[in-house]
């Protein structure tokens, strides 16, 4: 039985394992850092892969990496964090060099594969993924097949409008729900008010975080609150949208911010059933959070690459 190395690439680090074709045991394991002084990131995946690289025979590599993609050709259009990842042609790279199949996918997409094929979606055939974090990602599996759209573009859940000219989204754009509810957009709403004499037991700062954040919610801290109370509130109206256009028995929720529990979720869960349009839409809906935690992307990653050696 051959293997599959599997990979997560995000702008901070790289993760990169050797699992067996049909298993999600690991038998090598490494991280490295995504940036470093010397070498370029595709130099230092290289490295990675190289450094798992098992006895046993491999029969692809499979990538989970964050940004607009083309799961077709494996071409990164841009990622986060990794300039010089514009337009790349990450799988022809990899293909070139290891000389097997090589898979791309978004991270959020295949997180939501794994979920559904070992974790929390087990049993589930319409299901939603969304990773609030960094940034806010999504993926739909419909039927039981991942909506990827014409381009392998669909399912940016986190870059729809919830506020018409409201903060400035990372991607450029205005009032799009990641500049509202991801970690980054929480913090940032925080430091605003502080600048404007609000009292708080929080220090504002570039350095201020979505987790300092909910610590100081979970002291009773008035600001604080208010901040998970917002973002929750959009995070639960962007859900309510969600529901109506692909009616999920179940929405699994992954990222940092998710951990911070009912601080997020139940005005989350306020607003979506206020605005949904027929309590059908949930009824026996699951919302749950991840099994599969930080690996969801890496066991993603071999659904991925399972799925796509069983239709050759």
């Amino acid at each position: 039985m051959g293997a599959i190395i599997v990979a997560d690439v995000g702008g901070t680090q790289m993760r990169v394992a050797a699992l067996p074709r049909d298993g999600i045991q690991p038998i090598k394991h490494q991280i490295a850092p995504t940036q470093a002084p010397k070498g370029s990131p595709f130099e230092r995946f290289v490295t990675l892969i190289n450094a798992v690289w098992p006895d046993e025979a491999v029969e692809a590599i499979s990538v989970a990496t964050a940004g607009p993609l083309d799961p077709k050709t494996g071409t990164i259009l841009s990622a986060p964090n990794i300039p010089e990842w514009i337009n790349f042609p990450l799988g022809e790279r990899l293909a070139e060099h290891f000389g097997v199949p090589v898979y791309v996918g978004n991270d959020a997409n295949l997180a939501l594969l794994g979920e559904w094929r070992y974790g929390a979606g087990q049993g589930h055939h319409d299901l939603i993924y969304i990773t609030i974090s960094t940034g806010i990602g999504g993926g739909v599996i419909s039927g039981d097949q991942l909506l990827l759209g014409h381009r392998g573009l669909a399912a940016e859940l986190g870059h729809i409008t919830v506020l018409p000219g409201g903060p400035l989204c990372p991607c450029g754009q205005r009032g799009h729900l990641e500049a509202i509810s991801s970690g980054p957009a929480i913090a940032r709403f925080v430091n605003e008010i502080l600048a404007e004499g609000e009292a708080s037991i929080l220090e504002p700062g570039p350095g201020l975080s979505a987790r300092d954040v909910a610590k100081a919610a979970r002291r009773g801290d008035p600001l604080a609150k208010a901040a998970y109370t917002r973002a929750g509130e959009f995070l639960g109206q962007a859900m309510a949208d969600f529901l109506h256009i692909f009616n999920p028995s179940i929405v699994i929720f992954g990222g940092g911010v998710s951990r911070s529990g009912s601080l997020i979720f139940d005005p989350l869960k306020d607003a979506l059933y206020k605005q949904v349009m027929d309590p059908g839409y949930v009824k026996n809906l699951i919302l749950t959070t991840t099994k599969l935690g930080d690996d969801a992307g890496l066991i993603g990653a071999q659904v991925q690459a399972q799925i796509r050696l069983s239709s050759l």
